[in-house]
């Protein structure tokens, strides 16, 4: 070979190398990604905590006047454990005036209501106070019990909170509901109707 076809196939050679560079590169990557692309969406990662049928997580919080409260407390009774995102806000407002203004209706049922949100001690003693709450509100200003009941959520601009949902607790221990998307108005009503279904079985 002269030295002029040896420059010619060193050439031709780079060439076909570039090709296969640039074949390889405009290749989907692993999990269907394009190159400088998003990643492909994935299932949503389930919310946790427990659902109906499984132990209800145990918790020792100080409710607003600083007192603690275990879930052993409850045990023999109904417990009507629920989340709310924070003090003051209209929805959680609408929801613990709801819950207050059948207290009674809930107690001859045999069931005891315990609300639960990260507020500190103070905010849950002044949200008590003004709207004349005749239950406990615990401070989870630890985020330690809405996580075990899988309801701690982050959003932008407002940081940690807990979602509103409700756990309905049997006099064993055991989650006999859990109640997602709740309205705050009308979840009482849903409590109490699944407590006297339970009851006439």
């Amino acid at each position: 070979m002269t030295a002029r076809e040896r420059v010619a196939a060193r050439r031709f050679a780079g060439a076909l190398l570039l090709c296969v560079v640039a074949v390889v590169s405009a290749a989907p990557v692993a999990g269907g990604r394009e190159p400088g692309g998003a990643a492909p969406a994935s299932a949503p990662a389930p919310d946790g905590g427990p659902e109906a049928g499984d132990a209800a997580p145990d918790f020792a919080l100080p409710d607003q006047h600083g007192k603690i409260h275990r879930l052993q407390d409850y045990r023999g009774r109904w417990l009507v454990l629920y989340f709310y995102p924070k003090a003051f806000t209209s929805g959680c407002t609408d929801q613990v005036c709801a819950f207050r203004d059948d207290i009674v209706a809930l107690r001859k049922a045999g069931a005891r209501v315990v609300g639960v949100s990260l507020d500190e001690v103070a905010s849950q003693a002044e949200f008590a106070d003004r709207y004349h709450v005749p239950f406990p509100l615990l401070s989870d200003a630890g985020k330690e019990v809405a996580r075990r009941y899988g309801v701690l959520a982050w959003r932008e601009g407002r940081g940690d909170y807990a979602r509103r949902e409700t756990f309905l607790v049997d006099a064993g221990g055991t989650v006999a509901r859990r109640y997602r998307d709740v309205d705050p108005q009308a979840n009482v009503g849903q409590v109490l109707a699944d407590i006297a279904r339970a009851g006439s079985r």
